[in-house]
């Protein structure tokens, strides 16, 4: 009888095994005292693992290598850990409860040291708790892109063309986006050359999430104002393009071509390399898809706060802030410090520190700016790049170093524009007055963008020199393209969840 209840219970064992590959395990992980989503938990199922989004929802690809047995372990600063086997996560919502704090040994013997103490202590640290050697990372890369009109206004001055006129340029407002979003989302192994700041990419699945009939309503409008310019224009003539003190020409045959600007200063040409360096940026995002993402995320890796390109440098410029020790808590069982620090000087950013009380690793960063990155203003063109904020997360690896195992950053961006612009078609071969037609109006237009960028590693193990060299970038994955929000489409891998903006979007 023993036998036959054993062989039932490994029989229904497999047959929920069976199952379980399956599926994904999805839950929301709640303060079980104040019912709050606690976002940034660390969800772990042997070596792998995600992280609880902003909404506290996580999705776990279950794979073939585990079993029902297997415990999942949850856990957050200042909670306590929650571990059980896989099976008896029958819930959708997961709660933590609060940790009670409790004075351990480490905890006395090195309650007297400051904050400037502790910061020693993580420098000197540095090079055993975090490796540097080459590896190859799989990562979930997401990118949220939000642009929003607050202002769009003119003034018509005058038209010598008919067709330019108050409708047409009503028309054009009126089909200006007041807000559009964009979201990306990639899988893909980044490999990192043991001693070069060099990356090679594999992306293995990628998504686009936008809306496409707002592109096709400009590329219309463009066509349109394209084929009026082109109907009204003499042959041999080119167009000046005069805003305040700025004047650029453009042939008639081809309106897109620009050629160099008839005035100039070394302001002009700050704005001017500015701007073009935002637009080689934008297209660069929409031709290169694999080689752009990649840029981004060896960027995002190279920011960490140890490393000497951080722009939150706390190791190399400890100078530049001031640590306060804030408060301690408990990460699971290891004891936590909790230090604030805020600049002293030129520094642009404040934040929090958590730091092990044993080897005295920061174990996870969030950093904001206080003052704007970058501003600038000339003759009615102001750009402002008011956010600039960002979290890091690190666990121990195989090697029992600390690593990245989450990073996030968001910009946000404002750019106004108040100035007259004039339009004024030129042509040399005609007799008499050169100028020939001219559109002039008074622009008052202002837009918001934000970015935010969140880089999940689920894998991390180093590789050789060799092994580097031996791989050869194909990146023949291009993403593929959703007007609305499928979540079947990453129903197989293990991703950060959408948040509800995601979830949510859908194209008019």
């Amino acid at each position: 009888m023993e036998k036959i209840a054993s062989w039932l219970l490994a029989l229904f064992l497999s047959l929920y095994f069976s199952t379980l590959t399956a599926q994904t395990l999805s839950a929301k992980v709640l303060d079980a005292v104040t019912q709050e989503p606690i976002a940034y938990a660390t969800v772990q199922l042997k070596k792998k693992g995600v992280i609880t989004n902003e909404e506290g929802r996580f999705n776990l690809l279950i794979e073939t290598d585990f079993t029902p047995t297997d415990s999942l372990f949850i856990s957050y600063m200042g909670y306590e850990t929650l571990g059980k086997p896989i099976r008896e996560f029958t819930d959708a919502v997961i709660y933590l409860r609060p940790q009670p704090i409790e004075l351990r040994p480490v905890i006395v013997s090195n309650k007297n040291f400051t904050a400037d103490e502790i910061m020693d202590l993580v420098k000197k640290n540095i090079a055993t708790n975090y490796g540097k050697e080459g590896s190859k990372r799989r990562f979930f890369f997401r990118d949220s892109h939000h642009q929003a009109l607050q202002k769009m206004d003119y003034t018509f001055v005058k038209s010598t063309i008919d067709e330019l006129n108050i409708p047409f340029l009503d028309q054009v407002l009126h089909s200006l986006p007041k807000s559009s979003s964009y979201y990306t989302e990639i899988l893909a192994d980044l490999y990192e050359h043991p001693t070069e700041k060099d990356h090679k990419i594999e992306v293995i699945r990628a998504s686009e999430l936008y809306d496409k009939n707002k592109e096709l309503d400009m590329n219309a409008l463009e066509e349109k104002f394209n084929a009026i310019i082109k109907a009204n224009v003499k042959p041999n003539s080119y167009f000046k393009v005069k805003s305040g003190l700025f004047g650029t020409k453009i042939k008639g045959e081809d309106f897109d071509e620009l050629y160099k600007p008839e005035k100039d200063s070394l302001d002009a040409q700050m704005l001017e390399k500015e701007l073009e360096a935002q637009k080689k940026k934008e297209v660069e995002r929409k031709t290169n898809f694999a080689k752009y993402r990649k840029k981004t995320v060896a960027r995002m890796l190279q920011n960490q706060f140890y490393l000497k390109d951080a722009k939150v440098n706390l190791i190399q410029k400890t100078r530049k802030y001031e640590f306060t020790l804030a408060d301690f808590t408990y990460f699971g069982a290891d004891a936590v410090y909790i230090l604030d620090f805020t600049p002293k000087g030129s520094a642009d950013y404040r934040g929090r520190i958590y730091v092990n009380a044993d080897d005295f690793a920061i174990i996870r960063l969030d950093y904001e700016n206080i003052k704007p990155i970058k501003t600038f203003k000339l003759l009615g063109i102001s750009m402002n790049n008011y956010l600039s904020k960002g979290k890091m997360i690190y666990a121990k690896n195989d090697q029992a170093l600390y690593a990245i195992r989450y990073l996030e950053e968001e910009f946000g961006t404002h750019i106004g524009v108040k100035r007259p612009l004039k339009i004024i078609e030129v042509n040399n071969h005609v007799k008499g007055r050169n100028k020939q037609n001219e559109l002039a109006l008074k622009l008052d237009m202002a837009t918001t963008s934000t970015n935010k960028h969140e880089l999940i590693i689920f894998e991390h193990q180093p590789i050789s020199t060799a092994t580097y060299d031996a791989f050869a970038e194909n990146n023949t994955v291009l993403p593929t393209y959703m007007p609305n929000y499928d979540p079947n489409f990453w129903a197989d891998y293990s991703i950060i969840e959408p948040n509800k903006a995601i979830t949510e979007f859908t194209s008019e």
